[in-house]
């Protein structure tokens, strides 16, 4: 039995609809620019870069209805809904048409960030990190098993604040579907049990103050209600 120095954190994990076991995260994968529209808010060509991926801290997950706080050293904090795939087999270089049989379920989530951090990042030529792997920034509801899911490559997503639609979207305006962008991740570096991938979002990002509450949703899948205090 190995010896710790101390003991180990708790594992990150994330809700299962209708079930009292719950889904262990490894890593969270976050797809960059990948619906059209928000690449060319973000002052990007959608038609014109590959997908990229940064990450979060697998504890960086919030479960569905709880408080996040506002975060520290941050006066722009923005809500980014997305399309989360849960990862149930590991695999290297998975081919396309065999990404599905790697995918464990999915759900919705909301990619919280520090935009002023990001941009102060991006415009210094430094990493991403302190603009979006900060503590709660990944709140994610219930996961739905695969064989539940109605479709990954079609179906409405949406965001609101405080009742107000600001995201719509649909899963067909993906640029990389699932199947391509994770059979690319699948390249780079090896996928396993408990991976996470979000999978980019709609137009209409933009901030949140203390007291807001977000809500949000992918049609068929799941909805997020996530309050900032």
């Amino acid at each position: 039995m190995t010896e710790f120095v101390f003991s180990p954190p708790p594992q990150a994990s994330i809700a299962v609809k209708d079930n009292e076991a719950r889904f262990p995260v490894r890593r969270i994968f976050c797809v960059g620019r990948n619906y059209a529209a928000h690449a060319r808010e973000m002052g990007k060509d959608p038609d014109r870069e590959p997908p990229f991926f940064f990450t979060k801290p697998a504890d960086a997950v919030v479960d569905n209805g709880v408080a996040v706080p506002y975060p520290p050293e941050t006066g722009n904090l923005h809500y980014e809904i997305e399309l989360v795939v849960a990862i149930g087999k590991a695999g290297s270089y998975i081919a396309e048409d065999d990404v599905y049989d790697h995918i464990w379920g999915a759900t919705v989530g909301i990619d919280l960030t520090r935009r002023d951090l990001q941009t102060l990042a991006k415009d210094m030529g430094r990493p991403w990190d302190w603009g979006k792997a900060f503590d709660n920034s990944a709140p994610t509801s219930a996961l739905v098993p695969l064989a539940d899911v109605p479709s990954l490559e079609k179906g409405h997503i949406w965001l609101a604040v405080n009742g107000e639609t600001k995201q719509e979207g649909d899963l067909s305006d993906l640029i990389w579907s699932v199947k391509e962008h994770v059979s690319i991740l699948s390249r780079s570096m090896a996928i396993a049990p408990g991976d996470l991938i979000m999978t980019g979002t709609p137009a209409g990002v933009g901030p949140v103050v203390a007291g807001d509450v977000i809500t949000g949703g992918v049609e068929g899948i799941a909805e997020i209600k996530t309050p900032i205090v």
